[in-house]
């Protein structure tokens, strides 16, 4: 499908640097929520949100859990370098990447890479009482990235080992080092599955005791997973935003998650972008099955694919090929990736609310709010700005219904 040409410079606003939440507050769910529907809004506290949901309404999380993806190195020289790991390369999947022994590869973005022409790089440490070391060799270049082959001596995994060494890596914005309080407040209470180089920040807001509130209230709640890149902090630099190209992301959904949704149609709020691009990017997943008997989920959903699907086919009936597939199958848990950019242009198919924070100027992030809102995004950040919210990761957030026409 051709999308139309979309100016990014009318998705730009003044964020000034104060406005940005550097650290959060001492309480998660005391952070201030904006309520938007149908072109009104109201304030709130994010510990009111049970208030603001629907009766019988399904939330949906984002599990992943930030994992310490940043390591100082240096070469034997003593240069200090900057090695971000991104993914895995071999073994390719997160599990079996995090509990690799001796060696394993990962691609990697290296800072101060011109220092680094051939060698390895080390890190001489402790470990259960022995001393060892963790090495590094620069592989090929894959786009941005490198493929850096990490070797070390210790009787540990690779997830132990950058557990030990490494640390979180906090969005790039908060210009500041990580702390300690960044060890458990830039994760969600609800995180599980390792694979994220940034908090699915939607989340932060939750505790224990809130979510306990909501099911008491008979809101459901249900988790799918999808391994945030650093692709979602890269700013959009074409004129035309459609021009942009899409960063790629990992997901796993569950066959009970997808049945859940089916029977909650109509009253689905997601928690956060990420599990908005991985709920509607289902859609992509169900509209294979129906064309041609499997959803292919080898092949990432591409960028514009979820925008040619049919208008007419619903969100449940597609959700619902893809379930009855997965259980002819056998299947309990679907691995697949997506690429989908959520703007204008599309029409929400399964999602009915989101909540997310606030986020920066000209992203991608503010495309897939203009979706739901339209040009009421102005006036939902002229307000949050005038009546002092904080901005971005560590900030305030929102919870925006989908107009019922849409």
């Amino acid at each position: 499908m051709k999308i139309n040409p979309l100016n990014i410079e009318s998705f730009d606003y003044e964020l000034p640097d104060e406005r940005i939440a550097k650290f959060p507050l001492a309480e998660r769910d005391h952070s201030k929520l904006l309520v938007w529907r149908e072109g009104t809004i109201a304030e709130r506290r994010f510990y009111n949100l049970g208030e603001e949901l629907p009766e019988g309404a399904l939330l949906v999380f984002n599990n992943t859990k930030v994992f310490r993806a940043r390591l100082i190195m240096h070469k034997p020289s003593g240069a200090r370098l900057e090695v971000f790991c991104l993914e895995p390369h071999a073994p390719a999947d997160y599990e079996n990447a995090f509990s690799a022994r001796g060696e394993s590869q990962w691609r990697c973005l290296v800072g101060g890479l011109k220092k680094w022409k051939e060698g390895a790089l080390v890190i001489d440490f402790e470990m259960n009482g022995k001393p060892c070391r963790l090495e590094a060799y620069r592989g090929e270049q894959i786009d941005k990235a490198h493929v850096v082959t990490f070797r070390w001596d210790a009787d540990a995994t690779f997830g132990e080992i950058i557990e030990h060494l490494g640390r979180i890596p906090i969005p790039p914005y908060l210009n500041r080092e990580c702390q300690e309080i960044d060890n458990t407040r830039y994760q969600t209470v609800y995180s599980r599955i390792e694979g994220s180089v940034a908090a699915p920040t939607a989340g932060l807001h939750f505790t224990p005791r809130l979510i306990e509130e909501l099911h008491t209230r008979g809101i459901q709640t249900s988790e799918v997973t999808l391994h945030v890149g650093a692709g979602t902090f890269l700013p959009v630099k074409e004129s035309d935003a459609s021009l942009h190209t899409m960063h790629t992301e990992h997901f796993v959904v569950e066959r009970a998650t997808l049945h859940r949704l089916i029977a909650n149609v109509g009253h689905i709020f997601s928690v956060g972008t990420t599990s908005t691009r991985t709920i509607e990017s289902l859609s992509a997943l169900g509209w294979r099955v129906v064309q041609c008997g499997s959803p292919e989920a080898e092949r990432v959903v591409g960028q514009w694919e979820i925008y040619d699907i049919p208008s007419e086919k619903s969100g449940k009936e597609l959700l619902t090929a893809l379930a009855d597939w997965m259980e002819r199958e056998g299947i309990e848990h679907l691995s697949a990736a997506t690429q989908i950019m959520i703007t204008p242009f599309y029409r929400f198919r399964i999602i009915d609310g989101l909540v997310t924070n606030f986020h920066q100027p000209k992203s991608t992030l503010l495309l897939l709010i203009s979706a739901i809102v339209g040009e009421e995004w102005r006036n939902i950040y002229r307000y949050a700005m005038e009546n002092d919210f904080r901005f971005l990761s560590y900030g305030d957030s929102s919870l925006l219904f989908v107009p019922k026409q849409f």
